[in-house]
This record gives structure tokens, sequence and C-alpha cells, in this order.
């Protein structure tokens, strides 16, 4: 699947457009999806909505086709979901909504066909802009909090869906049911461990992996410092890392890396503060959460340094004893000869015969 534009549909001075190209077509096409009112493109860059449980809303969507040649689109909504990277994105194509998705109808309007899985199929004539009604409708006994969706365009090809990659273009949907909010994000260190530097001259480095999850009901911002020291607060440092965006009861993770000074043991502590998300109201206290860790890092390189150093003071010592043994041996048997009597190595004088 191929998702282009999700979420960014009327942002900037213009659209974001999904552009395609098929070996079977001889130019491609290029179109974007956009919040709308039935009169057309009304310059939101998503749908936002809060409603109570039960309730319901109606919105619009402009789908327009920028290219030379009619093009038919199939429009459906899905579910919300982040990528690895902290981007928005909806379900892959084919896969069924099971949350707020199905909370969200399309409409058919008067120009598009209702299509089997949900949504409807639109033909949309070169260089024009079809409307399209969307439904919003909220079941009792939903929970509060954000529900994210979204509403996409896809490209048919050939009468229907292409087979292996899905060329969409979407509009998110930021729907949340009235109720309390609650924000809390909570860290847990996934990982931790010391790698050595064999320069005995060079810090080592703790990587540390820790998973952000939001256990409350609206969508935040993460904000996470990691800090490490060694004994009595020695060798400290400092790393810092953002996360885009976190959905309710998902989690994301953030890898760090940060020098230290081996002295065999190394404290480090988490602290995550939440951050509110674009234009969203979080009208509750934001409260950090954290977390702490311990590593063993033994300083390798440095001992086996020290063991090299004082082998090496050991073995000039050793020959230098052996060194000043031979000449000791030496001035004894010129002595010897100079006196005609003969000294043992016990340091004992016999007479010469």
């Amino acid at each position: 699947m191929t998702l282009i534009g999700l979420g960014l549909a009327a942002a900037g001075a213009g659209p974001a457009l999904a552009a395609n190209e098929s070996q079977a077509e001889p130019s491609s096409t290029t179109w974007a999806l956009q919040p709308a009112d039935a009169a057309g493109p009304d310059g939101r860059v998503s749908l936002r909505h809060v409603l109570d449980e039960g309730a319901g809303a109606s919105d619009h969507v402009a789908l327009t086709n920028f290219g030379e040649r009619p093009a038919t689109f199939a429009v459906y909504a899905s579910d919300g979901t982040v990528t690895d990277d902290g981007l928005f994105d909806l379900l892959p194509a084919g896969e069924e909504a099971t949350g707020a998705g199905t909370w969200i109808t399309v409409s058919p309007g008067e120009v598009a066909t209702v299509r089997d899985g949900g949504g409807v199929t639109v033909q949309v004539p070169a260089a024009s802009t079809v409307t399209l009604p969307v439904e919003i409708d909220v079941p009792p006994g939903a929970l509060p909090g954000d529900h994210p969706a979204g509403v996409v365009a896809e490209l048919v090809r050939g009468g229907g869906p292409s087979i292996g990659v899905a060329s969409r273009v979407g509009v998110r949907v930021h729907l949340r049911v009235a109720g309390d909010v609650v924000a809390e994000l909570v860290p847990e260190v996934l990982s931790a461990s010391y790698r050595p530097s064999w320069n005995p001259f060079a810090r080592g480095t703790v990587e540390v992996e820790v998973g952000v999850e939001n256990a409350g009901n609206v969508r935040l911002g993460s904000r996470t410092v990691v800090t490490t020291a060694g004994p009595w607060g020695a060798g400290r440092a400092e790393r810092r890392e953002e996360v885009r965006e976190v959905l309710p009861g998902r989690s994301a993770s953030v890898a760090l890396e940060l020098p230290v000074v081996p002295l065999f043991r190394v404290w480090g502590d988490v602290g995550v503060d939440p951050v509110v998300v674009g234009e969203d109201d979080v009208e509750v206290r934001l409260r950090p959460g954290t977390a702490s860790f311990t590593v063993w890092a033994v300083p390798w390189a440095q001992i086996a340094l020290v063991l090299l150093v004082v082998g090496a003071v050991v073995a000039v010592r050793v020959l230098r004893r052996r060194a000043a043994v031979r000449v000791q041996a030496r001035i004894d048997a010129a002595v010897a000869q100079a006196t005609g009597r003969e000294v043992r190595s016990a340091g004992e004088e016999s007479p010469v015969e």
C-alpha cells in the first residue's frame, strides 16, 4: 500500500496531492481529497468534531481530479493509526475497520454509487471536483476521548482496485466523544545495555530503549529525557527525544545512546512530558511520567590498560634484577681472578688448588 498526503490534504498554500502513474495509462492521475462544505473545499486541514455518545454530525469532503482524463475512485472511511515513524495513517487497503471508521459513512449523494465493502465509488471528470456528504454517528455507550479515523480516496484501475499497490490520499477525522479527559503517558524502560569502547581513553555508550504508553483517552505527543550518571553523579549525560503523536491505548518507543564513564555501575532516570498535539483542547493538568534503570558498565579497556601497565612495570623490574645479578656475577668473577680465590655463588670462598 502507498498512502500519500493523509492528514495533509489541505495543508499549506495548497492541497497535498497523490500522484500515480501506470504503464497501462498514457499519463498519470493526480488527485486530492479535502475537507469541504456543500459548495466545495473550505480550507480546513481535517474534519474535527466533538460529539456526545449517541450523537451525530454531517460534513463533506471534496475530491478533485487534476488529470487530463476521467478517473474512478473508491472513497471510504477507516480507522486511524500511527506508523513507526510517528506519521498518521489509516489501516491498509482491504483491512476492515473496527473502531471509529465504522462510525463514519460516505454517502453517494447525486454523483456516486454505493461500494461493496463500504463507502462509495465515484467517477470524476478531468479537471473537476465533486463533493461527497459524510455522516458521523457515534454509537450509544462510546467511551469518552479521541477516536482516530479518516476518509480516504483510492484510485480504481481497470474497473476494480489495483492489485498489490493501492494509491491513496486522505483526510483525517479528529473525532472526540465528550466526557472526562484523561491525559497520561507511562514510560517503561524496555532495554538498557552498556557498549564499551576499546579505546581506554574514550567513554563507553549506554543504549536505552524507552516505551511510552498512552494510558489516557486523548492523543498526546511526548518529550522523553534520559539522564545517566555514575557513582556520586560522575560523568552525567543527558539525551532528549520527541514523539509527535501517541494515540490512546497505543505505545511508541524511542531509542537513545548516551556516553558514560565506565565506573562499574551507571544509574539512569527517564522523564516523559506529555505535549498537546496541534489544535487539540486538553483541559487537564499534564503530569510527567518517570522510570529508572541501572546498568553494569565494567571498564574492561581500562582494566586491560592497568594490567598491561602493571605487567610492564613488573617485567621491567624482573629484567633489571636479572641484569643486576649478571653484572654482580661478572664482578665477583673478576675479583676472584684478581685475588686468586674462587668466589662461590653462595658467597663462600675456597682456595684455588
